[in-house]
């Protein structure tokens, strides 16, 4: 329960006892009037805790969030230099889908870096340093790719630590970097994928189909900005590797919205109190 409503609570109490002790002051008998303003006001404590709840469930993981305007400008495909564009990567107009695909002897997506190869989005023009950001989208891996990374929370241009979060693919499960399984047989299906970091507290939460299945500290950086897609790893690597995404949504706390959400709270909290006080002793 939020501290301003538990005071709040603890003085209606004080009142209700109060008014108890002073017969005079309704009569002799209970004040029926103070039990229905303390029932309201469990009943709007309740509705608050019950979606607070759905909150960490995951019915509704965005709420207490907005939306970032993303365009077709943020997504920053990077694929093997040599190759282009269109043999590695493609978006569908009608269905909103986009496909990645790379191969175990493609090139890095450019002649200097050593990396592995990739076809992977980044996502430009929103990189983060501070507040709670979410990543969400609905992916698909098809049978056979392994060894890949689909979606990573990457640190800036030479932090000492390159990502704070990878998710790889191998043999059908999708880990955290090589270790913790995520999820369970993920191949061939569409699955929402939530993936929130809180810069502050320095976590990352992993969310599939609506249900937490990862959570953990991470070291912080400066700053940071998601990718995904399909990033060659380095072992069990199958020869090809795809994934689809479509409804790529990024998120961020709103501070002014909260700001506002809080002030509408404290005033519904102070006219309840007035009420209650009024009624207890008339």
């Amino acid at each position: 329960m939020p501290n301003c409503q538990h005071k709040v609570m603890k003085v209606l109490s004080s009142i209700m006892a109060s008014s108890s002790s002073h017969p005079a002051l309704h009569g002799g008998e209970p004040s029926s009037r103070m039990e229905l303003v303390l029932l309201l006001v469990s009943m709007v404590l309740a509705l608050s805790c019950s979606t607070s709840a759905s909150a960490i469930d995951g019915r509704n993981l965005t709420a207490g969030f907005v939306q970032v305007n993303l365009t077709e400008s943020n997504f920053k495909v990077q694929r093997p230099y040599d190759m282009p564009e269109n043999q590695r990567y493609s978006y569908d107009n009608a269905t909103g889908v986009r496909t990645f695909l790379v191969y175990a002897g493609d090139k890095p997506f450019n002649n200097v870096t050593t990396t592995n190869p990739r076809t992977e989005v980044r996502l430009a023009g929103h990189d983060y340093s501070s507040g709670v950001w979410q990543f969400e989208g609905y992916g698909y891996v098809p049978t056979g790719t392994s060894g890949a990374s689909v979606m990573q929370i990457h640190n800036e241009q030479g932090a000492a630590h390159a990502t704070v979060l990878m998710l790889h693919v191998y043999n059908g499960a999708l880990r955290y970097y090589s270790g913790e399984v995520v999820e369970d047989r993920i191949y061939d299906r569409w699955f929402r994928l939530n993936v929130v970091h809180d810069v502050g507290a320095s976590t990352v939460a992993v969310y599939v189909d609506g249900r937490r299945k990862f959570g953990k500290s991470v070291v912080p950086s400066a700053s940071y900005y998601f990718k995904f897609g399909v990033y060659m790893q380095h072992h069990d690597v199958s020869p090809l590797m795809e994934s689809r995404w479509r409804n790529v949504t990024v998120y961020t706390t709103n501070s002014t919205a909260s700001a506002t959400c809080r002030r509408s709270w404290t005033s519904r909290w102070l006219l309840l109190l007035a009420i209650a006080f009024y009624w207890s002793v008339e």
